[in-house]
């Protein structure tokens, strides 16, 4: 991106970074975001620029996987963007993102937008697979926008807890077996910096696929690698919505021998706040794995996480 120091009218089509521009003090100058955009809550109240083109609240995760692996294998766009209102914003920054045709609005989609704009806005990309990608698009983010100095301190803040994650992870006598599921039905490992988030708070994810996508992995691989922690934080959830889909675990064969179970260490997570968005709140997510893995406290709110047990 070759774009402005002071861009002026900010567009997010990504979550994360909605988040990051509340964070770097920049929201008096967003002017529209996508209909996930609900972190912080006065996100809510602009003008929404993205919808999904699939009633996703009407599916269930099964029905979910199926309908977004059809559209992608024939080519179809998952959100429409709303280019009337794009126009009338009349962004000179756009921040998108080309990592995952599911999460936002991709390359595709964007490129017919601008299409049509009278006034072509910079573009900034952020595809980021690691906790230092992500902190790459906050930086890239700052430099676009003249927030440098918000930034550094934002960096440094990350930096500081992180580290204080990794020590305590550093003090285990063993890195306990850590499943993380990214989607329940059908089941799904992690990706991208959720393992490495694993890593730092002391846990081994061996299923987990650190710096590159999730993927559909088999039931029985989970059982063969009996995991001692097992979190599920579906992709896109929040913990009620999360909530709702473990009943679904109980069709898996051999979960009631699987150790974490037995030592009841399950717990169900709200990914769509400190997983599944690649933004500053990774650094909560980071101190609740530590919580979760290590037993360190945690002072994030209380409905961050639930322990649960599958068979009640």
């Amino acid at each position: 991106m070759s774009g402005p120091q002071t861009a002026e009218r900010i567009v997010s089509l990504l979550p994360s970074a909605t988040e990051m521009i509340y964070g770097l003090g920049l929201q008096d100058r967003l002017v529209g975001v996508t209909h996930e955009c609900d972190f912080p809550p006065a996100a809510k109240k602009l003008p929404v620029l993205v919808r999904p083109v699939l009633p996703l609240e009407n599916m269930s995760q099964a029905e979910i996987d199926a309908a977004v692996t059809a559209r992608l294998r024939e080519g179809k766009s998952l959100y429409q963007i709303d280019e009337r209102l794009l126009a009338e914003l009349a962004p000179d920054l756009i921040i998108t993102q080309d990592l995952c045709q599911v999460c936002a609005p991709s390359g595709n989609e964007l490129t017919q937008a601008l299409a049509h704009l009278p006034k072509k806005p910079d573009v900034l990309w952020m595809t980021p697979r690691t906790l230092a990608g992500v902190r790459n698009n906050i930086c890239d983010l700052a430099r676009a926008t003249g927030a440098s100095a918000a930034a550094a301190q934002m960096i440094a803040d990350w930096d500081v807890r992180l580290s204080a994650v990794e020590r305590r992870g550093a003090s285990l006598a063993r890195r306990p077996r850590v499943f993380c599921m990214e989607w329940i039905d059908p089941v799904y490992c992690a990706g991208h910096w959720a393992p490495e988030m694993v890593r730092l708070a002391g846990g081994h994810d061996a299923l987990g696929r650190e710096g590159s996508d999730s993927v559909r992995i088999p039931w029985k691989d989970v059982v063969a690698f009996a995991p001692e922690v097992l979190i599920l934080m579906p992709c896109g959830f929040s913990l009620e919505q999360a909530l709702a889909q473990t009943g679904q675990m109980t069709q898996y064969e051999g979960l009631c021998d699987v150790p974490a179970v037995v030592q009841d260490r399950v717990y169900v997570a709200d990914a769509n706040s400190y997983f599944a968005r690649p933004g500053p709140r990774l650094v909560d997510g980071a101190e609740l794995l530590s919580h979760l893995i290590v037993g360190s406290p945690w002072n994030g709110p209380a409905d961050a996480y639930r322990k649960v047990n599958l068979f009640t």
